[in-house]
């Protein structure tokens, strides 16, 4: 069986997870011969939001598609952009009039790819179902392509096994992304279906998911401090899920967590 490799990246952050991006996937593409990457991107651009320089940073350093969640509003610049694009989504569960689209298609080693992006709702802001969204797009691609992918950007860990088993033999993957911790729960459901609760975030280790660790204190310990911003110490950390597809069936066949630090 010849698969199809899919590489999915958790949480790009800042300058210092783009760093991550230029220095491991040239690597890792041709190590695990990858054939299409997708990674979220919603915190690229200082942690909040995206831009056209930093997205285009992304596609050069060998990302194929971008997903997105809560921050993908935060530069304001960019909705122009997102409302144009057929790399880059926002969660589908937005309202209709939102610019930009909450799935897309591309193709890579001549096999097209469906992805779709939705965003949770325990703990997160109110949105519309996505369960009832992600189902729908799922068995639309499906009409185009066997393999579909799903990135639940949310924070309950139940929401997001939830809808992995909701979609288990529909989309090939179902994978968590925003609390910026991976988790070591990678499996494959008895449908076909790839899950992992959570990638990971891909930026500065030595941080408090991404950001300068004192601003974060202050916060905590004193209630008062500075905006957020990203952390620039070392180590770094790329955090992704290699997930190897049946071309034909659009199945998971098998599956790498990816946990690298360096400095």
């Amino acid at each position: 069986m010849h698969s199809f490799n899919l590489l999915l990246v958790g949480d790009v952050v800042g300058s210092p997870g783009r760093e991550a991006l230029k220095r491991c996937l040239p690597e890792l593409r041709e190590r695990f011969e990858i054939h299409a990457c997708i990674a979220n991107g919603e915190n690229i651009a200082g942690g909040f939001g995206l831009t056209v320089s930093t997205v285009d940073d992304a596609f050069a350093s060998g990302v194929d598609f971008i997903t997105s969640g809560n921050h993908v509003w935060d530069k304001r610049d960019y909705r122009d952009q997102l409302a144009n694009s057929e790399r880059v989504i926002r969660p589908a569960n937005y309202p209709d009039a939102a610019p930009g689209r909450g799935y897309g298609l591309i193709e890579c080693d001549g096999v097209r790819v469906g992805v779709v992006n939705v965003m949770g709702r325990v703990f997160m802001p109110a949105l519309d179902d996505p369960f009832r969204i992600a189902r729908r797009l799922v068995e639309d691609l499906r009409q185009t392509t066997p393999i579909v992918v799903v990135d639940i950007h949310a924070e309950a860990t139940s929401e997001k096994t939830a809808l992995a088993y909701h979609l288990d033999g529909l989309a090939s993957a179902v994978y968590g992304t925003h609390t910026h911790v991976q988790t070591a729960d990678e499996r494959i459901l008895a449908g076909g279906t790839a899950f992992i609760t959570d990638l990971g975030m891909t930026g500065p280790s030595d941080s408090v998911i991404g950001m300068e660790t004192k601003i974060v204190l202050e916060r905590f310990l004193v209630g008062t401090g500075e905006r957020f911003a990203v952390a620039k110490t070392s180590p770094q950390q790329f955090c992704a899920l290699v997930v190897n597809v049946d071309r034909e069936s659009g199945r998971a066949v098998s599956l790498h967590r990816i946990f690298q630090r360096y400095d």
